[in-house]
This record gives C-alpha cells, structure tokens and sequence, in this order.
C-alpha cells in the first residue's frame, strides 16, 4: 500500500495443491489470467485414436486447456513452435483444434465423431474462433506442459493485466514425492514438516497420499515464501523417518539430537520464510532477481563489489587449521 498504491484484498486466496495442479499446471498458479486446465479424459476415451488409447492403458491422462478467440492469431508454424516448447516439458506432442462456424479444424479433427463434439463444446463452453490445445501422457508431465503453455501462451496474448497482484495461499502439499533415481519416497518439503493428522494411518500403507501442514505464498506465479507446522512428537518422527527409508539405527545416528530433545517435550511450532528480495523483484517490476539484490554475483560466483572470493593469507589459514596444497596435474 504505501509504495506501490495497492490494495490486497483480505483474506488472501485459498487453494489446495491438488487443485493448483489439477487446474493450472504448477504449485505456484499465476491467477492474474484464466484459461484453466480441463480434463478431457473421459471425452477422448471414446475415440479410436492410437495414440490416446496406448497413453490410456499406459494410466494416461488427455487434459486440454481452451484460448478464448485466438484460433486465427495462430498458424500451423506458430503451433510447430509452441510443440517444440511443450516437449523440453517432456510432453510426446501437441495437438490442436480450432472451432468455427460450429465446425472444428485442426490436428485431431479426424478423429472426433459428432458425440465426442458435443461433449467438447458442452465441457469446454466452446465460443466462435476458440483454440484448443490437448496433451496426452502421464499425469505430471501432462499437467506441468500445459500449465507452462497456458503462462506462455498469455505472455504471447498481453493477457496479463499490468499492475495487477494475485496473491494466493497453496495448502495441503504432499508430504512425500517419489523418485524414480532412488526408487523410494523422499520429503517433498523436508522430514520434519507435520502431517495432517487424519492422514496418520496412511503413513505405512500409502505415503503417497499424506498431507503435509505446509504452505506456500504465492504472488503472480511465483513463489514468495513457504513454511510448515513442525514434527513435535517423537513417535511421528520416528515414523516419518522409517517411511523415507532410515531405519532406526541410521535415524538416530543422523538425528538422534533431536529423537532425544523431544523426549524433554516441545511446544507445537510453526513458521514462514519470506524471500524478500523475490518480492522486490515483482514490485519493481524486473525480470532478474538480480536486479534488485544490493551485491549480485556474475556467473563465476564472485562478487565485483567486494572483490571476492580473494585469497587467504597465512594466519586465516592457520586459524582454521587449514592448508593449500598445490593442484596435482594428471595425463
């Protein structure tokens, strides 16, 4: 308010992670634009296409998301290069539709029977010169390619209204997320955040399903703080622990300073972190956050206003109890 002029409205909006990314794409949504993500999974289920019936038995998802009156603002080239930017999101392709004169064009018009048509323009509310963008594949990639094209796609429109702030609460993260690299559940935020406590007796038949009381701010798409509820008993700790793969023995060789402080008892805290210089960055209106820090460092990591990293003297060295030696150079 006082430097910008603006007035948030309270309270501030509320969304559960899965809605986030069932509905945008991304756990950090920039509401200032609509073109909501809608599963069309069921519609397309009915066609004979090959394409969408491998991704389905393979428990694919088809999703699509609708650009209100842009079908003659893009031509085949300009979809070519919006595909080529869904697949660095890992997506297997794009396809497209585009609806007139109660008539759709476009890569997959072929395949649409005239029940699958009007389903489409039921569940998508389907206007004159709307375009349709439809992806297939697993649910993440699926979701996460469509929720950076719509962001894309409203840069490239100027549908993005100038000096608007949609500030927004994200609730109900997962607690664990799965690793392919190590073939076990890890901490999405870190093993000390709280768990909802209804979803307590999942935590040994099916962490994937555990809620965590961690929250993230989020302002136009970008994160701007985070915190949690913290573990305070000693018992859900041990658990959480066992569920990431620690046994017992390793749990408290690593952790066992705070098993054993529990035991004294601890209050039931909670926090949020706020990144200040991100915040900066949005209400200042520039594109780098290192615009806005007071001592940026350049790609080498030094820092040119004060010279470092620069070289340590003797007495440094000794206090810390170190030594340089010379580098070995090897054929």
């Amino acid at each position: 308010k006082e430097v910008k002029g603006y007035d948030i409205k309270l309270p501030l909006m509320r969304m559960k992670y899965d809605d986030a990314i069932n509905y945008y794409g991304s756990d950090k949504p920039d509401l200032r634009f609509d073109m909501k993500i809608n599963d069309v999974t069921s519609v397309f289920s009915k066609c004979d296409f090959e394409l969408f019936k491998r991704e389905l038995e393979d428990n694919g998802i088809i999703n699509a998301i609708v650009v209100k009156n842009a079908a003659d603002k893009y031509s085949r080239k300009d979809i070519d290069k919006l595909t080529d930017f869904v697949k660095t999101y890992k997506a297997n392709g794009l396809f497209f539709l585009k609806y007139n004169n109660s008539e759709f064009a476009g890569s997959i018009a072929k395949i649409l029977t005239d029940e699958i048509k009007e389903e489409l323009i039921k569940s998508l509310c389907l206007e004159e010169n709307d375009l349709i963008f439809v992806i297939a594949g697993k649910k993440l990639i699926t979701k996460t390619s469509l929720g950076a094209l719509r962001c894309k796609l409203a840069r490239d429109l100027d549908l993005i209204k100038k000096g608007d702030y949609k500030f927004l609460w994200v609730t109900d993260f997962p607690s664990f997320e799965w690793s392919e690299e190590e073939n076990r559940f890890t901490a999405m935020h870190h093993p000390f955040t709280m768990l909802m406590e209804e979803d307590l007796p999942l935590l040994d038949t099916d962490p994937g399903k555990v809620r965590a009381k961690a929250y993230d701010i989020v302002l136009n798409g970008n994160e701007i703080g985070g915190g949690s509820v913290r573990i305070h008993q000693d018992d859900i700790q041990e658990r959480m622990f066992e569920a990431l793969g620690f046994t017992k023995e390793a749990a408290h060789e690593q952790f066992g300073f705070l098993l054993d402080a529990f035991k004294y008892g601890v209050p039931p805290h909670a926090g949020l972190a706020y990144g200040l210089d991100r915040l900066v960055m949005l209400m200042a209106k520039v594109d780098s956050i290192r615009d806005v820090i007071a001592f940026p460092k350049v790609k080498d990591a030094s820092c040119l206003m004060t010279q470092s990293p620069s070289r340590v003297s003797e007495e440094q060295l000794k206090e810390l109890e170190l030594e340089v030696r010379p580098e070995e150079v090897t054929e």
